[in-house]
């Protein structure tokens, strides 16, 4: 069984590959992070999958990929999440996942990526509480304020 990959080893690794891609894939992966980082810092970066940049907070938010032709980010519940900028346009028709495809010259909307990441988090949180046992769900959502 392989150990899981730090925070600190994560965070190198995903340096290490935004360096490794060196076009427009890495720069755009770059962006990404920069601003999911930016609407919340206390975002956890994990590698996961053999080499696919993750970022959670009290479970899952997304999961970063660069493809020959796209750098796809994709929420591990995006259905359940509001996206009133239209970001998806990928995975629309599964159950739970939803994914951004960004393709070379796209710019992100920085400002609706980040509404996108902080619904994202508060469905964890939410998520989060229900399974809390009954005597210790308000000390678990005071200690995530």
């Amino acid at each position: 069984m392989k150990r899981p990959v730090g925070a600190e080893s994560a965070s190198v690794l995903i340096d290490e590959k935004i360096k490794e891609l060196g076009d427009w894939r890495g720069k755009m992966l770059a962006k990404v992070r920069t601003t999911i980082h930016e609407a919340d810092p206390e975002i956890v970066e994990e590698w996961k999958w053999m080499g696919s940049p993750v970022w959670s907070r009290d479970g899952m938010i997304a999961v970063g990929n660069a493809h020959k032709d796209k750098v796809k980010l994709t929420f591990s519940h995006g259905a359940s999440l509001p996206d009133p900028d239209k970001l998806f346009n990928a995975g629309l028709g599964g159950n739970a996942w939803r994914a951004i495809d960004l393709f070379e010259g796209d710019k992100i909307d920085e400002r609706a990526l980040k509404n996108l990441v902080r619904a994202a988090i508060d469905y964890n949180q939410i998520k989060l509480k229900r399974k809390a046992p009954v005597g210790t769900r308000e000390r678990v959502h005071k200690s995530k304020r």
